[in-house]
């Protein structure tokens, strides 16, 4: 029985199938353009055909994969520009949740930061890039949601959604990875000291480069445009 099977499922089939996949697209698993295989799938989670569809209309509603005619599901590709936007609209509200998060700083937070960073530096030695993506997640989130703005907070996860896939990416390359544990102590270290243009900052560099080795992936889509 395969290793996604023996897991805890959730409640139905299906809940089942759309976590799975989820997980596959945003690990990198499944990359960017890649189409999706329905048979192998369904056998590789032991369900039927069914569950497997609306999963996968579930995730067209969320961006994470497209459907063709004749041609059946793919994983959403983004172009450059629509990466440098979603980041750009991530700065606007990221900065706005960050200064909220420092300015309230509630007790515990800066521990708990340490300790997921912990995580993260584990995954960035060993390259192990899903378990690096998510704690990296869990870091900014557990920044983010101290804010105490659930509304916002959500706008921002869905923009982390749809790119999900592209950070991973990021994160095969050892110097990437390096680069983004040196950026969260910085970004811990300014927390703890309630700086918050210096959390800003160190956020917005984070961001800016990984936008700018993903520019070096999705550039030459770009370039074939060219005339």
């Amino acid at each position: 029985m395969s290793s996604a099977v023996q897991r805890r499922r959730p409640q139905t089939a299906q809940q089942f199938v759309l976590e799975e996949l989820r997980r596959a697209i945003t690990s990198g698993e499944l990359r960017p353009g890649g189409q999706i295989r329905q048979d192998a799938l369904a056998a590789r989670f032991e369900v039927s055909r069914v569950p497997l569809r609306e999963a996968l209309k579930a995730l067209e509603a969320e961006g994470l994969v497209v459907h063709h005619i004749h041609r059946g599901y793919f994983v959403a590709e983004l172009s450059l520009a629509d990466l440098e936007e979603i980041y750009r609209i991530r700065e606007l509200l990221e900065t706005e949740a960050v200064r909220m998060a420092v300015r309230r700083m509630p007790d515990g937070t800066v521990a708990t930061l340490e300790r997921i960073q912990r995580e993260v530096e584990r995954a960035a030695d060993l390259g192990d890039v899903p378990a690096m993506a998510a704690a990296n997640r869990l870091f900014h989130f557990t920044l983010v949601e101290a804010s105490g703005m659930p509304r916002l907070v959500r706008l921002i996860a869905t923009l982390w959604d749809s790119t999900d896939a592209y950070r991973s990416l990021y994160y095969t390359e050892g110097s990437h990875r390096k680069q983004a544990v040196r950026e969260h102590r910085a970004v811990i270290s300014a927390v703890r000291h309630g700086d918050e243009d210096a959390t800003v900052h160190w956020l917005d560099e984070h961001r800016a480069h990984a936008v700018a080795a993903l520019r070096d992936v999705l550039a030459p889509e770009r370039d074939q445009a060219l005339p």
